[in-house]
């Protein structure tokens, strides 16, 4: 995809950008944008190739957002690497199938500290960057779920919801420093890791609730991503935005 520059000269952040998903989507997006970009993945042969994918000059730092030491090594890795950070995106979450008369905890807090505990971890160590800065974005990646039910999806519906919360929270603390916290909301990303722990009958059946009748490309979450992190969202602050064809 071509780029406009929407990025040109900003330092990007992406947070489990291993693998096909939003993630690396993002990170090649903003390549394209013209920014400098760093990835981060406790998936550490998986990082390295997303890396090696997305051509020199690409950053690449394992993380486990659930070690908040390992979050605050990536963190400064990067400043030392590119002197600032502009942009972060949240991407860095863990699903699961229980329902929860069964669910165990390991699987409800294994969920939580991901998804929900992760963004947290990682945005506070942002703000303390970009808030004496006077600058900078941060983009979480939420889900529909958070709004709407989903059997077997509790944990993760509690700790996107979670997110959906903490984004509009920081967004009001960030606003007088200068620093913009919105997030993304998709249904349905269809890439082939999600196809190989999702049932063909449970796709099948969340693909019908589309309105385009289909799942959204991962590349397409991430346009909606690169453009909260740019200037053209310069008065959006705390806006959860749902990037989904979905149907009631």
């Amino acid at each position: 995809m071509e780029g406009h520059q929407l990025l040109a000269g900003r330092t990007v952040l992406v947070t489990a950008a291993a693998g096909t998903g939003i993630g690396y989507a993002t990170a090649e997006r903003c390549l394209q944008e013209g920014a400098r970009v760093a990835i981060s993945d406790r998936h550490e042969r998986r990082l390295a190739e997303a890396a090696e994918r997305l051509g020199s000059g690409v950053l690449a730092v394992p993380c486990d957002v659930t070690d908040e030491g390992q979050v605050q090594h990536l963190f400064q890795t990067v400043v030392d690497a590119f002197g600032h950070l502009d942009v972060l995106v949240n991407n860095a979450g863990l699903g699961g199938t229980a329902t929860v008369a069964e669910m165990t905890d390991e699987q409800w807090l294994g969920v939580l500290d991901v998804t929900l505990n992760g963004t947290f971890r990682c945005t506070r160590a942002a703000l303390r960057h970009m808030m004496p800065r006077g600058r900078g974005a941060i983009v979480n990646n939420a889900s529909v779920v958070g709004w709407r039910a989903q059997e077997g999806q509790a944990h993760y519906a509690a700790a996107k919801a979670g997110v959906m919360a903490l984004t509009r929270c920081s967004a009001l603390e960030a606003a007088r420093s200068g620093v913009r916290v919105n997030a993304v909301s998709p249904s349905l990303v269809l890439h082939p890791h999600l196809a190989k722990v999702t049932t063909q009958e449970l796709l099948d059946e969340l693909v019908g609730r589309e309105a385009f009748g289909r799942a959204a490309e991962p590349w397409e979450v991430a346009n909606v991503i690169v453009f909260l992190a740019s200037d053209y969202a310069s008065y959006l602050v705390g806006e959860v935005i749902s990037v989904s064809s979905q149907h009631p």
